[in-house]
C-alpha cells in the first residue's frame, strides 16, 4: 500500500489562496468611492444583464469581482438574510456590518474546507449613513477576512495599481461627477502604466445617495444621466424617471 502524499496545512492553505487570487484576477476590476452625498460604485461591465452591483437593503449596496455564479449566490443569500432580519426585528437592525459578518463566516468556512474549492470572489459591502461620517465600506477577500475601508476601495484583477492611484487623488467632499471621473480614470490604467479609453456604454455605475427622499437609497446611473456626469454636467441623482421605476419595483 502506497503512502499518501503529505502536504502541510500551511502549504495547502497557500495553494488555495493562490487559486482564488488567480480566479479573481481574471475578472474586471471595480471601485467603490465615497463622495459628498453618498457612495458610488463604478466598474467596467459590457453586460447589461449580469450586474456587478446590486441593492441588498434600504441603505446597503453590494459589489463583487470574480466568478459571477459564485457571487450571485452570495448576493441572493445576503438579500434573504436582510429581509428576514428586517422582518423579524426592525429595518434599522439590518446593517452592513452584520451582513459583512455573515459573508465572512460563509467565505471563511468554504475557504478552510478541504471538501470544496474556495470561492473565486472578492466582495464589497457598503452602507450609506445620514452623514459621510456614518458611511461604512467593508471589503471581503476570498478567505473571509473583513477589511474596514474609508474613502475608496478597489477589487478585482488590477486592484493594487488602481488602489494606489485612488489613494493619491481621492479626497473627502468630492461631487458625484468628480468621483465618477476619478473612478473611470483609475479603471483606465493598465498594470504597465498605459491608459485606455472606456466608453460610457461599457460602464456599470450605481450610487447610494443619502439625499434621496425614499427609504431606498440605491440607484443605477445609465444612459444620458451617465453621459452628462462624465462630461462634467450636473445630473440629478434622484431623477423622476428612476423614482417612478423604484415605485413600480416596490409595488411588484
Amino acid at each position: 500500500m502506497s503512502t499518501p502524499f503529505y502536504v502541510s496545512p500551511q502549504q495547502a492553505m497557500a495553494d488555495r489562496a493562490e487559486y482564488a487570487r488567480k480566479g479573481i484576477a481574471r475578472g474586471r476590476s471595480l471601485v467603490v468611492l465615497q463622495f459628498a452625498d453618498g457612495i458610488v460604485f463604478v466598474g467596467e461591465n459590457p453586460s447589461r444583464a449580469l450586474h456587478k452591483f446590486s441593492e441588498i437593503y434600504d441603505r446597503i449596496g453590494f459589489a463583487a469581482a470574480g466568478k459571477y455564479n459564485e457571487y450571485e449566490n452570495l448576493r441572493i443569500g445576503g438579500v434573504r438574510y436582510a429581509d428576514m432580519r428586517g422582518y423579524t426585528y426592525d429595518r434599522a437592525d439590518v446593517t452592513a456590518r452584520g451582513l459583512a459578518n455573515v459573508y465572512a463566516q460563509t467565505l471563511g468556512t468554504i475557504f478552510s474546507s478541504a471538501a470544496e474549492k474556495p470561492y473565486e470572489v472578492e466582495l464589497v459591502v457598503a452602507e450609506v449613513g445620514d452623514t459621510s461620517d456614518g458611511d461604512q465600506i467593508y471589503r471581503l477577500p476570498h478567505d473571509g477576512s473583513i477589511v474596514d475601508e474609508h474613502g475608496s476601495v478597489a477589487v478585482g484583477g488590477n486592484a493594487e495599481t488602481i488602489s494606489s492611484y485612488l489613494d493619491q487623488r481621492h479626497r473627502d467632499g468630492m461631487t458625484l461627477a468628480e468621483a465618477l471621473k476619478l473612478a473611470v480614470q483609475s479603471l483606465s490604467r493598465d498594470t504597465n502604466g498605459s491608459e485606455r479609453e472606456i466608453p460610457a456604454e461599457r460602464l456599470e455605475v450605481a450610487v447610494l445617495d443619502r439625499t434621496r427622499p425614499q427609504a431606498r437609497k440605491f440607484k443605477r446611473i445609465v444612459g444620458g444621466e451617465l453621459s452628462r456626469l462624465l462630461d462634467g454636467g450636473n445630473a440629478d441623482a434622484s431623477s423622476e424617471s428612476d423614482d417612478a421605476e423604484d415605485e413600480d419595483d416596490a409595488e411588484k
